[in-house]
């Protein structure tokens, strides 16, 4: 059995008094697409920015194929591909000037890069606008040129915070799809979602993380199993503490007749 790709070892972080991250261990393994569920505030993000090397963490460990994230971040940065939750973009740039500037950091060959480069612009449907500048972009069209330079260099490992966030179905559904294929050839992808639906279809495993804490980790048969729950989503609900039908009941009930 190959090791794993990424590994999260009793890793913590705290912004002062408040702690985000709450000693959370876990692995994601080659050809597997790990889901990381939580509400709103719950640590995904912040755990996914430690792993990328955006924050470090107060205590804990975390590998991206097999080099430590806080001692070897050069390293590591070379595996991976990153998604933000919101894409960080140079808004002066066009599309093509911001995928040759991401290509240069990774020092890939000029022919191959710009080989690249028009692949994945027209994977996306982007070519008609490669030439236009980011600022005028939308934030879907912003999200799929962060989804190619996260591809560009063909990395092993894949971190995507909330991806599908402003695309159409149809790209969401090339992104599901090219998440597939990329575990398939034995890569490793990461995601956090807030679409239930999508986690339930596509991911090998999910975390549900709460507080800062796992909550749960499993297969969605073996979560809902455990938690006779019918779908990913009630699990979650019945989890993270979402809303019961008769507190709904009660917010939107029919008014007193006279």
């Amino acid at each position: 059995m190959l090791p794993p790709l990424v590994v999260v070892d009793r890793l913590t972080k705290r912004f002062g008094e408040a702690t985000a991250v709450d000693g959370i261990s876990f692995a994601v393994a080659p050809g597997e697409i790990f889901g990381f569920l939580g509400p709103n505030g719950a640590g995904k993000t912040t755990t996914i920015k430690i792993l990328t090397g955006l924050l470090r963490p107060t205590s804990g460990r975390a590998t991206v194929g097999g080099f430590d994230i806080t001692t070897h971040p050069v390293e590591a940065k070379r595996l991976f591909g990153y998604v933000p939750d919101e894409p960080a973009l140079y808004p002066k740039l066009t599309a093509v000037e911001f995928l040759n500037f991401i290509g240069d950091i990774y020092e890939m060959k000029t022919a191959h890069k710009q080989a690249r480069i028009r692949e994945l612009l027209a994977l996306f449907e982007l070519d008609a606008d490669a030439g236009g500048l980011l600022e005028s972009f939308s934030h879907g069209m912003r999200q799929k040129v962060a989804l190619c330079a996260a591809l560009l260099h063909e990395p092993k490992i894949y971190f995507l915070d909330e991806p599908t966030v402003g695309l159409d179905p149809k790209s969401a559904r090339l992104l599901k799809d090219i998440v597939r294929a990329l575990t398939r050839a034995g890569g490793a992808v990461m995601m956090s979602t807030h679409i239930m639906e999508i986690a339930e279809s596509l991911c090998d495993r999910v975390a549900i993380i709460d507080h800062g804490r796992i909550a749960a980790l499993g297969t969605v048969a073996q979560l809902r199993e455990l938690r006779g729950r019918d779908t990913l989503e009630e699990v979650f609900l019945h989890l993270t503490g979402g809303f019961e039908d008769r507190r709904i009941a009660d917010i939107f009930r029919e008014p007193a007749r006279a």
